[in-house]
């Protein structure tokens, strides 16, 4: 058996689902597929793999055609790179100023600055004048000021995204990674009483997830993949975006496949809207910070009120409870914050911390939203019931360090993605990013709906 098979196992049956259809999946390849002492392409080929699978799961559910399903774990790494270009230029990923400095403790930080309104908070913060021209060295010279994780608590109590780094044992210390250790990997909870909702009858030739409704609430990377990936297996996904927020150019791959509206949940009418499309949904993924949409008329208890049957999932960075749970984060500062960049750097030889290959947290949980979401739809249809799933992108990092080490890890070749990228006119130009790496025996996985820019839709669901 697989080391990937193995890590699905758990995953698989946790979620309620038939060990029987394990058997239905193919996965070829080994570590390591891409330099890096963790088990990054086994987490990359386990969550895609469960995702692929509930897809079928449900198809079957829905048509009676069993799917055989097959991911290569090499193409599920590269996949997980986020390789893309538009109009030939690959877009700039990190900020000027983003990364890690070293602090006055010898300590390290990591600040998050791909934002506007966050890059300016950190300068602010420093004592810099706001702006984009501020060069590295200054930002540097600043933190000289500061320890660690003085800096990261100031940080966040202004709001802004800076991880202070920690060894294993320190994060294992911290009373957040308790309150993670408590949580399974994907969480799924019944949080109200409603019949199966009916979904559409599923043509033979069809995806196993046509005419199933998706409203996506998410922005940045994690989220936007989950829903991605639904829309790969045929679901309606529809993307809302705030007007007035800013979004990374990343959403010109994670836009793949889905319609793309704006909606203000600052005013009544933007709210009005959403609850609108929502009666019409089947599942619901949002990535606010825990008590964000709550705070805007939509907890989960209001969501299940308004749409019995519902399916939502939740993404965050640090789960739900603990002091941390309020918190914002993203792939790079939980690598940071969780020990992940130091044991990284101890395997290499390295005095500075280090960065997995890829942004791995993000892919995995985005995975295991889409494979969520499809487990709780088939609990659903079986049981009735509105649910709720969640997911974190601290738990996922708690799950790769128990994947275990990849001896000779660095060995691995670096990243190669030729045959692996196909090209797709868009809304925003040419692009040419990777094709999924999910293969199903019959209906084959894709984007059938060009990535659009925010708005080019109607916040509403497209009719027959």
């Amino acid at each position: 058996m697989s080391e990937s098979m193995r890590a699905l196992q758990p995953i698989w049956h946790g979620a309620g689902l038939p060990p029987a259809s394990l058997a239905n999946l193919s996965l070829g390849g080994a570590e390591p597929v891409l330099p890096s002492s963790f088990a990054v392409g086994t987490a990359a080929q386990t969550t895609l793999a469960a995702a692929a699978l509930a897809g079928a799961e449900l198809g079957q559910h829905r048509n009676g055609v069993r799917q055989q399903v097959r991911v290569d774990m090499r193409h599920a790494a590269l996949e997980c790179c986020c390789r893309f270009t538009i109009d030939g230029r690959m877009p700039e990923v990190w900020d000027k100023i983003a990364g890690l400095y070293r602090c006055a403790d010898d300590g390290w930080v990591r600040l998050h600055t791909n934002f506007a309104h966050h890059r300016d908070g950190v300068l602010r913060l420093l004592g810099l004048p706001a702006g984009p021209d501020t060069p590295r060295e200054t930002v540097a010279a600043a933190l000289q000021d500061w320890r660690a994780p003085a800096f990261e608590d100031a940080a966040a109590h202004a709001g802004l995204v800076v991880a202070a780094l920690r060894r294993f044992d320190e994060w294992d210390a911290h009373p957040q990674s308790a309150a993670v250790a408590r949580d399974p990997l994907v969480a799924i909870e019944k949080i109200g009483e409603a019949a199966p909702l009916a979904l559409p009858p599923l043509p033979l030739a069809a995806r196993p997830l046509d005419g199933l409704r998706v409203l996506d609430l998410t922005r940045i990377l994690a989220g936007p993949v989950g829903g991605r990936t639904l829309a790969a297996y045929g679901a309606d996904v529809l993307l809302v975006n705030a007007p007035h927020l800013p979004n990374i150019e990343a959403i010109i791959d994670t836009s793949r496949g889905k319609l793309s509206a704006l909606a203000d949940l600052r005013s009544a009418e933007g709210r009005k809207g959403l609850l609108a499309v929502l009666r019409g949904a089947h599942v619901f993924i949002q990535g606010y910070r825990p008590g964000a949409l709550a705070a805007l008329g939509f907890a989960r208890e209001a969501v299940a009120h308004a749409r019995p049957g519902i399916v939502m999932v939740s993404l965050s960075a640090y789960g739900e409870s603990g002091p941390w749970a309020g918190r914002r984060g993203f792939d790079s500062l939980v690598q940071t914050a969780t020990g992940l960049n130091h044991a990284e750097a101890q395997a290499a030889g390295s005095d500075q911390p280090k960065a997995l290959p890829m942004q791995i947290l993000d892919m995995a949980t985005g995975f295991l939203m889409a494979f969520g979401a499809q487990a709780a739809v088939l609990r659903q249809q079986r049981e009735g019931g509105s649910w709720h799933v969640r997911v974190s992108l601290a738990r996922t990092a708690q799950w790769l360090r128990e994947l275990g080490r990849v001896a000779g890890g660095f060995a691995g070749p670096a990243a190669d993605f030729t045959g692996l990228m196909e090209p797709h006119a868009c809304g925003y130009g040419e692009l040419l990013a990777l094709r999924h790496a999910a293969v199903f025996s019959h209906t084959p996985a894709g984007w059938t709906r060009p990535s659009m820019r925010p708005g080019s839709h109607p916040l509403a669901w497209p009719t027959a």
